[in-house]
């Protein structure tokens, strides 16, 4: 019980210091308006810095569109080339085998 006394006055003593607390103090009031016109600031920068990197972002995607486009076309030239070079290989086969009809023709 003693024990639980001696607490109740700590807890009593400490209670009567912190209403005595002045909460008034300038330089207080004065880091707080400091530290809140610094977060707004930093605030402001962040929405700035969110839309330029929403602007980039867009940027990349119309980038990465128009390289899937050209990466088509190539792909795309690239077999017309190959279905052309194909052609030329048969024509040039065509005209071998006529080629030799017409010499067994000429004997």
């Amino acid at each position: 019980m003693k024990i639980d006394g001696e607490k109740e006055k700590k807890l009593g003593f400490a209670l009567n210091k912190l209403k005595s607390l002045n909460l008034q103090n300038p330089s207080l009031k004065s880091n707080l308006k400091n530290l809140s016109s610094q977060k707004n600031q930093l605030e402001i920068e962040k929405k700035k810095i969110e839309e330029k990197y929403q602007c980039l972002m867009e940027e990349h995607k119309t980038l990465n569109q128009k390289f899937e486009g050209i990466n088509q076309k190539k792909t795309d030239e690239q077999k017309k080339e190959t279905e052309f070079s194909e052609k030329i290989d048969e024509l040039n086969q065509e005209t071998d085998t006529l080629l030799e009809e017409i010499d067994k023709w000429q004997m």
